[in-house]
Parts: C-alpha cells; structure tokens; sequence
C-alpha cells in the first residue's frame, strides 16, 4: 500500500489516474474513502489523488502537528514528492479549511480550491467547547450521538454506522482541530485570494449552515455556491450524482478561467 513519510509522520495515499490533478482532503475524522464515489467517476479523465490526513484513517496518529499549518505542511510536502502539477483540492468540512489555507499560504502550488461544507467560520463557538468535554467524558456515546445530525433525515443508517466507526478508528489527537475550530476565520483573507474558490454545500446541513458558504462566496472574488438539494453536511457521499456533477461544473469553469502559463 502507497504510504509516504513526511514531518516526522507516516501519510497513507491513493494516487490513482492521469489527466488534470485533483487532491480529495476528508473531514474530522474520517479518511480518504469517503471519496469514493468521486474516486471512482473522475479517475477516468484525471488524475485522483485521496490522502488520510495524520491522524485518520491508515495514516499514523501522531500527538503533534494536529493544527491547520501542521496539516497544510504535510500536504506542501505530498504535492512535492508525489510532483503534482496545480492540483484542484477538493476538502470536505474541516478537510475545505486546510484547503483555503493552503491557497492562502502557498496558491503557486495550486489551480483552485473546493470547499465542501467547509467550516470556514463557525455561527457558534460555544459547542465545541461541550462538545470537546463530551468527548472526554463518552467518546463512543459521543460520536454516535453527534454524527447522524450531520446527514439529511432518510440517509441510510449503514453510511451513517460506518461515518462513526471511521472517527472512533482515528486518534484522539485530532481532537486539537475542534478545540482550535473557534478562533478560525479565514475571512479577511478571502478578498485577495489569488486562487479560485467554488463552494458546493449541502441545504441541509446542520453542523455549518448553508449561509457560511454564501457569506465567504461574497467575500471571494470570482466564487459562486452551488447548493446540493436534499443534502446535510456529506453531500459528496448522500447524493453523489448529484455532487459529481457540481464538482465537475466548477472544474470547468476553473479550466476556463484559468491563467495561461508559460
């Protein structure tokens, strides 16, 4: 299995495909086979790259480096030693934060970012909190109490089941990303972007409303939201067809907006 060494940590990845690069970041917890669906419709025309962020999935679970830069390290380094040529990152909630900051912090690596149901800012701080010390106190209670509100009612109980089985497999460190979830706000940093952003969102997500996206979108020149009808906090997994479809729309437009090279 593809496994890379980077910051004094061990990187599972999926590289996978030729064409136009795309790097697929999960959530809080999860891994890279939440990108399935994704993996499997784009691996025909691009190059499809999913990386378990330290911490989750089959990567190492390290107690250090589980902050935003720590993360945006790891993937400076993956884009370099995998020689990715201006991948397309594509996160999904807390993977859409890294994503924006590695526009912020390095956009020549770069051609866009993606955010899925990005938390890029939170409407309310006060739940982490509680909900880091629910964590302490019942992590398995916890988890399994928390993540089904993050999916649209009707969504299989199996998808949701294994949603939980991923978080409670990853390492208790990464619990630093939810105590720092407050104090971050890219938002003053949007308007000068060199990089293009598109946010697709689901209309039912709960944990980060639907009105972050449209807020950040405002603030991001050239970006627009496209909303998954029907859909909570997951939407690349709830309604795949559906995403793909979005997710393919805001390819092309960066295609075609795209600066010429020398």
């Amino acid at each position: 299995m593809p496994y890379l060494d980077v910051n004094d940590t061990t990187l599972y990845y999926e590289d996978e495909g030729t064409g136009p690069a795309l790097l697929f970041l999960h959530g809080w917890g999860t891994s890279g086979r939440t990108w399935s669906a994704q993996q499997a419709e784009f691996v025909t025309d691009h190059r499809v790259v999913t990386v378990d962020w330290r911490g989750c999935g089959r990567s190492a679970r390290p107690a250090r480096g589980n902050t935003i830069a720590g993360v945006v390290s790891d993937l400076v380094a993956l884009i370099g030693a995998l020689r990715l040529d201006r991948p397309v990152v594509v996160g999904s909630s807390v993977g859409a934060s890294f994503a924006t900051e590695l526009a912020v912090r390095r956009p020549e690596l770069i051609a866009g970012v993606v955010s899925v149901d990005g938390p890029a800012y939170w409407p309310s701080s006060g739940q982490q909190a509680e909900l880091l010390d629910d964590l302490r106190r019942d992590r398995a209670g916890t988890v399994a109490g928390w993540v089904p509100g993050w999916y649209a009612p009707g969504t299989a109980s199996a998808l949701i089941d294994w949603t939980v089985r991923q978080i409670l497999d990853s390492g208790v460190y990464i619990d630093e990303h939810q105590a720092a979830a407050p104090g971050y706000d890219p938002r003053p940093t949007l308007p000068g972007l060199r990089v293009p952003i598109h946010y697709i969102h689901g209309e039912l997500d709960v944990p980060i409303p639907l009105e972050v996206a449209r807020t950040c979108a405002a603030l991001t020149p050239g970006a627009d939201v496209t909303v998954i009808a029907g859909s909570g906090h997951m939407p690349h997994q709830e309604r795949p067809i559906a995403f793909n479809t979005a997710l393919r729309s805001a390819l092309a437009r960066m295609a075609r907006t795209a600066p010429a090279t020398a």
